[in-house]
C-alpha cells in the first residue's frame, strides 16, 4: 500500500462499536409512539446528522413534535450508553496509536453530536490521537457528499489523494470516493446487505483493524 500523509477515521460502526444505542433509540422513540421500524428506515437516516435525521422521521411518520424536540429526546436516550458504555471496535486504539506512530495526521469526520462523540472518545484515551474533528453540521451537506471528508483534508493540509477514509456505511464509502480518497470499508453487521456493493465501491475491505497493521 502506498505511504499516506493523513488518515479520516468515521466513528459510529467504524472506530466506535456504537450501532447497538442508536438501534435501542430508534425502537424506544418509535416504539413508544406505537410505530414499527420500516425494513428501510435504519439504512435511510445512517448518513445524516442528528438534525437532519430528525427532519426525515418527523416528515415520514408526520410526528407532531418540533424537530428539536426530536432531537433532544434522542439525545437523551444515548447520552449515557455513550458516555459509559459504548467501547472501541476492536484494535481501533492500537491502529491509531500505530498510524500516529509513523507520524501521520489523524482525522474524525462524523455524523454524529459532539455531546456524545467527546465524552466517549476522552473515556476510551483515543481523543488526544485526532489533529482534527469535522462533523456534518460543519459542512453544507451530509455524508451522501464528500463535503466532510474534504474539510477534514483540507484542515490537515494535505490532498485527498494523499489520505485514507476509514467508513462502514455504502453511501459514505461511495461519497469519500467521489471525493478523490482512498476508502477503506470496515465490516459492519449493520451494514451486511449492503456487503457486496461496499465491497465493489471501496478500494480495500476489512474485518477489523488489526489486519491494516499486518
Amino acid at each position: 500500500m502506498k505511504n499516506f500523509k493523513a488518515a479520516i477515521f468515521d466513528l459510529d460502526g467504524t472506530i466506535l462499536d456504537s450501532m447497538w444505542v442508536w438501534k435501542r433509540v430508534d425502537e424506544g422513540f418509535l416504539g413508544k409512539r406505537n410505530i414499527e421500524i420500516p425494513s428501510d428506515y435504519v439504512k435511510a437516516i445512517s448518513a445524516l446528522n442528528l438534525r437532519t435525521a430528525a427532519e426525515y422521521t418527523k416528515e415520514r411518520f408526520s410526528l407532531p413534535e418540533p424537530v428539536e424536540d426530536i432531537m433532544e429526546e434522542w439525545f437523551q436516550m444515548a447520552v449515557k450508553e455513550y458516555a459509559e458504555d459504548v467501547c472501541l471496535k476492536s484494535n481501533a486504539r492500537e491502529y491509531l496509536a500505530y498510524l500516529k506512530a509513523k507520524g501521520m495526521k489523524l482525522a474524525v469526520a462524523t455524523s454524529s453530536h459532539e455531546g456524545l462523540f467527546l465524552p466517549c472518545l476522552e473515556n476510551n484515551e483515543v481523543f488526544e490521537f485526532f489533529d482534527t474533528i469535522v462533523t456534518t453540521m460543519e459542512v453544507e451537506r451530509g455524508k451522501e457528499f464528500p463535503d466532510v471528508y474534504l474539510e477534514a483534508a483540507r484542515r490537515m493540509e494535505v490532498k485527498p489523494s494523499e489520505c485514507m477514509v476509514f467508513e462502514d456505511i455504502l453511501k459514505g464509502i461511495q461519497a469519500a470516493k467521489e471525493g478523490g480518497f482512498y476508502v477503506v470499508a470496515l465490516a459492519e453487521e449493520h451494514s451486511k446487505e449492503d456487503e457486496k456493493a461496499i465491497r465493489e465501491s471501496a478500494d480495500l475491505y476489512i474485518e477489523e483493524f488489526e489486519e491494516m497493521m499486518e
